[in-house]
């Protein structure tokens, strides 16, 4: 697939890519090396706090997210910049056993006014359940390239 140009995003598209499994071990694996709270690496003393279970560390699911988006490729060839993440929330927990599905919608398309090589577009990432609860959300401002340049 060839990559994608600031003129061929618009406002409302939107895609989802293929759902992926959140295991009891993965979990407990990330959160033993990079952040190893009892509540997501130790059973038992997750299962007496307030969540009653292992949870998944938002750290993690934002990777696995991250992981989801190169994965998908949904620019094509084109190298995905991305500048800034705003209003990253984490909703509910991610437990063992939930499947994860992630919708991206562009809410925002600007060409760059000092830089008309390129622009930015600013999606809106909404992370949901197998119940369809949204358990994550955010917007991410990614650098596209343009195919044109604005005439002067």
């Amino acid at each position: 697939m060839s990559g994608l140009y600031l003129e061929d995003i618009k406002v409302g598209d939107s895609w989802q890519g293929p759902p992926f499994l959140m295991t009891g071990a993965e979990i407990v694996a990330f959160a033993s090396a990079f952040d190893p709270q009892p509540m997501h690496c130790d059973p038992v003393a997750a299962g007496q706090g307030r969540f009653g279970g292992i949870i998944a560390s938002g750290w993690h699911l934002l990777a696995r997210v991250m992981r989801e988006y190169v994965d998908l490729s949904p620019f094509g060839d084109t190298p995905m910049l991305g500048m800034r993440v705003d209003d990253l929330c984490w909703h509910k927990p991610v437990r063992p056993g939930d499947t994860i599905h992630v919708r991206r919608e562009i809410i925002e398309v600007k060409r760059s006014r000092s830089k008309p090589d390129r622009g930015t577009i600013l999606t809106l990432t909404t992370v949901s359940n197998q119940d369809g609860v949204v358990v994550m959300s955010f917007k991410n401002l990614v650098q596209m390239p343009a195919r044109e340049s604005v005439p002067a």
